[in-house]
């Protein structure tokens, strides 16, 4: 990847880093929304390679006030961006004043770079390194830039602690979150639980359950999740539960009903008249078995 800036029509300057071929890159989002290519770098690693100053016109006469090229770590707040911040500032002076008159090929190094911080293009502020040569003249400064991306790497121990997290709304809602771990590499998947402890369906105006009224109409119920990301995308479920209504206190029976079943069998009526006949022994008791099973028989 070389990166070309022109001066006028007199030359183009490249910056083409070593190994090119080989170096590692990565795709960033950048401000417009579309993905870009950088080339990736870790801390402390060097960062070297080419500036190349083309002119168009072969012995045509560049004059400048010396060259020199600038690895630069720079925060920009999108509400102040007339001030930057630069965390880390490295120069190498590539030549002194004077003229050019033929393609020229200057070779830099930072050695050992330190690039503590990660690249970072969000929403309200940018994190970014780049190599800046200047040209030095008389009048305008050239100054072309060239990006590259810095990710910083880490280690945990496997045994990281849980995380629970409760959240609420008095008298209506109260649910838990439990998630396996506090940390997460960024290929990781995480993996947790949520309880609904508390949700109190007292608070609403429901009514129980009620399917095919009549062949008229029904009354449903569903809990719905809502899942909303950070472009206000929204993802749904859905699951029907059934609501039916209980008794709220026990039944109380009337006391003279209450006494009438603890005495025995209700009488219904007030005048009982005498059996016909005199009750049978027990050895009558025996003869009507006998003689029913005569019968059956």
């Amino acid at each position: 990847m070389v990166s070309f800036f022109g001066f006028g029509q007199s030359a183009e300057i490249a910056i083409q880093l070593k190994n090119e071929e080989t170096q590692r890159t990565t795709r960033i989002r950048v401000d417009d929304g579309q993905y870009e290519t950088f080339y990736l770098f870790y801390d402390g690693e060097n960062v070297e390679g080419e500036v190349l100053i083309n002119l168009k016109k072969p012995g045509q006469k560049l004059e400048h006030q010396g060259i020199r090229i600038d690895f630069i770590g720079q925060i920009e707040v999108y509400y102040d961006r007339g001030n930057q911040h630069d965390f880390l500032y490295q120069t190498n002076e590539l030549a002194k004043a004077g003229d050019l008159y033929q393609n020229t090929k200057y070779e830099f190094c930072f050695a050992n770079a330190s690039k503590p911080y990660e690249t970072y293009m969000g929403s309200n502020v940018k994190l970014r390194y780049f190599l800046r040569v200047t040209v030095m003249r008389r009048l305008t400064d050239i100054v072309h830039e060239m990006e590259i991306a810095v990710h910083t790497l880490a280690t945990y121990p496997d045994n990281d602690a849980s995380i629970k997290m409760e959240v609420g709304i008095e008298d209506c809602l109260h649910i838990e979150f439990e998630y396996n771990k506090s940390r997460y590499h960024l290929k990781d998947v995480i993996v947790g639980k949520i309880y609904f402890l508390l949700t109190f369906l007292a608070g609403y105006d429901l009514t129980p359950t009620m399917r095919d009224v009549a062949k008229r109409f029904s009354v449903r119920y569903f809990l719905n999740l809502v899942l909303i990301d950070e472009e206000d995308r929204r993802y749904f479920k859905q699951q029907e539960i059934i609501l039916w209504r209980r008794l709220e206190k026990p039944f109380r029976q009337p006391i003279q009903q209450h006494f009438q079943q603890s005495q025995g069998p209700i009488v219904r009526s007030s005048i009982i008249s005498p059996p016909s006949s005199p009750l049978p022994t027990n050895s009558s008791v025996e003869e009507l078995i006998g003689n029913k099973q005569q019968n059956e028989e």
